[in-house]
């Protein structure tokens, strides 16, 4: 039978908290349901399982960043289909994407975790983020479970082929309603996976000649500023050298005028 449902909101509030806030946040959540009459939500959300730091992130970037997440999962097909089929070079060029994906992800980790206030206290556990991330490109249900943002420990993968499935551990038992099952194809999501790489690329190349211009650009005010600023030390000197000619002029005028009078 299923158990009882704790509302969206509520878990998107305690699993993107900091793993140290969780307990206070589960125990203020509990109360408010208490509050408002409604006994089994309370119980189901004092059940809930408080998150390991890198499952934490593993949730903030299912949460926070979905988009990106959903472009990595893609590939995730994309790889396996290109293993079963043998296609070598196919292969290189997604494992490409997913590095730069995961890379990607990292990045956003660390933001989020600056973002919460959290970043800084220790070492961010991201080879365990990393590694769960891995896991769901390998294997649809750890990928799943990624997605759901209910993730209470990190898991890891050995990599693509037989392999045993990786152990995770994620809120269910009806907690929150399960995600439906993609419905989309395979090849449609190849096809968006490729498609938000090539975007990506070309942003990329579009910044880069934008610098490349800017950095010229700026290469040239300076070369004009160097230039003027040696022009107007040059003055300078001189006119340095005709303040120190005249007054040596003006001394001499002044002991000329004061033995004349004398």
């Amino acid at each position: 039978m299923m158990g009882h449902v704790v509302p969206d909101d509520v878990l998107d509030e305690l699993y993107t908290a900091p793993p140290e806030r969780f307990v206070a946040a589960r125990d203020e959540a509990v109360t408010a349901a208490r509050r408002a009459g409604d006994r089994r939500t309370a119980e189901a959300i004092g059940k809930l399982r408080k998150p390991t730091v890198a499952a934490w992130l593993v949730n903030l970037l299912a949460r926070r960043r979905p988009e990106l997440v959903d472009e990595l999962l893609a590939l995730g097909d994309a790889l396996r289909t290109a293993q079963h089929e043998l296609r070598g070079e196919q292969m290189r060029e997604l494992s490409g994407q997913r590095r730069a994906a995961i890379g990607g992800l990292l990045g956003q980790a660390r933001q989020l975790a600056r973002e919460s206030g959290r970043a800084g206290r220790e070492a961010l556990p991201l080879d365990e983020v990393e590694a769960t991330l891995t896991a769901a490109l390998a294997e649809p249900e750890v990928a799943e479970a990624v997605r759901s943002g209910l993730l209470t420990r990190a898991t890891g993968y050995a990599g693509f082929g037989e392999t045993p499935k990786p152990k995770l551990r994620v809120i269910d038992g009806g907690l929150k309603e399960k995600p439906k099952p993609v419905t989309r194809e395979p090849d449609e999501r190849v096809e968006q996976a490729r498609e938000a790489a090539r975007t990506r690329a070309k942003e990329a190349q579009a910044a880069l000649r934008r610098a490349t211009e800017a950095e010229r650009d700026a290469a040239r005010v300076l070369a004009e500023l160097t230039a003027q600023l040696e022009d107007l030390r040059t003055r300078q000197a001189q006119a340095q050298l005709d303040l120190r000619r005249a007054r040596l002029e003006l001394k001499a005028a002044q002991k000329a005028a004061d033995r004349t009078g004398a």
